[in-house]
């Protein structure tokens, strides 16, 4: 069964950085996409940033050029750099992977990130 395993959340001042860290393991097939949700309480979950198995890259709009996104070369972890937080991004981060041939994403259980002002 796939796992995923996050790290990287933390309290963080507003205007700081942090870096979140996603590995997934016991993968049975390619990868079609990895990436990365938040949710903060009382929204819905939304798309902070996604990268493909070939390297294309998508933001949600509320993060662009602040955070951005990597791959290992040839490992199954995912990073988010997150640089000038706000108070705004303060939610619980949800990594997931979506494989190939396979309709639905796997979830890890998420890490938390707080950002005060």
């Amino acid at each position: 069964q796939v796992q995923l395993v996050e790290s990287g959340g933390g309290l963080v001042q507003a205007g700081g950085s942090l870096r979140l860290s996603c590995e997934a393991s016991r993968i049975p097939i390619k990868i079609n996409s990895m990436g990365w949700y938040r949710q903060a309480p009382g929204k819905q979950r939304e798309l902070v940033a996604a990268i493909t198995d070939g390297g294309t890259t998508d933001y949600g709009d509320s993060v662009k050029g602040r955070f951005t996104i990597s791959r290992a070369n040839g490992a199954n972890t995912v990073y988010l750099q997150m640089d000038s937080l706000k108070p705004e991004d303060a939610a619980r981060y949800y990594c997931y992977v979506r494989l190939v041939g396979n309709p639905g994403s796997i979830w890890g259980l998420g890490t938390q990130v707080t950002v005060s002002s």
